[in-house]
């Protein structure tokens, strides 16, 4: 192990943490609570991809309104994950819960207006921080099929399932909650 003088070990401590509060007034963690995570599917040979930031439960009631969500400035509108926006990528044309989406590049939202009833919104504007939401650039909206978990869903998760013969489903689960729309390669 090499041994750095008292100063060179200050000076890198510093550094260190000089550059963590950066990235964190920044927005950006590192170390965070919110990993990034993603879901991907090849459905008739086109790739399907969703990017987002995996938030914890950690003892908070999450939907509601009494919950965390519903001080976000969007609300009742969700960013769908935490940090950035929820990106949607798809290789070919996609129907989404009968929503026509283009190859292309695109950001997830969820209404969440009826806790029981969710819409998931696809919409154009991307590349941007996620409780930043700008309703005409939407695509389109659809309906979420919802269902309860059998146990709490401590982390946010999508998964993408190849049902077959270019079919799949979008699942997003968290808390309490199971919401899934179906896909179609196009």
């Amino acid at each position: 192990m090499t041994k750095f003088p008292l100063s060179r070990r200050a000076t890198i401590v510093t550094g260190t943490t000089i550059l963590a509060l950066l990235l964190s007034a920044a927005g950006l963690h590192v170390f965070g609570a919110s990993p990034a995570a993603t879901a991907t599917v090849t459905l008739a040979g086109r790739s399907i991809e969703i990017g987002y930031a995996s938030p914890a439960v950690r003892g908070r009631q999450i939907f509601g309104a009494a919950g965390t969500l519903s001080a976000d400035p969007t609300y009742p509108v969700w960013r769908a994950g935490a940090n950035w926006a929820t990106t949607l990528r798809t290789a070919g044309n996609l129907d989404v819960g009968g929503l026509a989406v283009p190859a292309g590049t695109y950001t997830l939202y969820v209404l969440l207006t009826d806790p029981d009833a969710w819409e998931l919104i696809v919409s154009r504007q991307t590349g941007q921080w996620g409780r930043s939401y700008d309703a005409t650039r939407d695509l389109g909206r659809v309906r979420m099929v919802m269902s309860n978990p059998p146990a709490l869903v401590e982390r946010l998760t999508y998964a993408l399932i190849d049902r077959g013969h270019g079919r799949g489903e979008l699942r997003l689960a968290w808390e309490h909650r199971v919401a899934t729309v179906p896909l179609m390669a196009r």
